[in-house]
């Protein structure tokens, strides 16, 4: 779990509270989930293909989901792959 707190949302509330519309409930924290799917592939399943998806849930002060989405960042997949090739090599090197 982590700290889904935006300001802007931040504001808003409180300049809706200002006018009197009331309470607006904001984003309060989000956990990061990802789903890892392998495969062996080949004539005698020497390969092994790995799929990767990572996913954002939202909930906000009053405990309701608001967001619940794909992350499609280039960036986060390539840096897990990076460290995915690294954990292979070390760990066929026996390191």
């Amino acid at each position: 779990m982590r700290s889904a707190v935006n300001a802007g949302q931040q504001v808003a509330a409180v300049f809706v509270a200002l006018l009197g519309g009331g309470y607006m409930p904001t984003d309060k924290e989000q956990k990061m989930r990802a789903s890892v799917v392998t495969r062996s592939v080949g004539e005698h399943g020497e390969y092994i293909v790995v799929r990767v998806t990572f996913q954002r849930i939202v909930w906000n002060t009053q405990g309701q989901v608001t967001k619940s989405e794909s992350l499609t960042d280039p960036q986060i997949y390539q840096e897990f792959f990076e460290k995915l090739s690294k954990s292979i090599f070390l760990e066929a090197q026996a390191i």
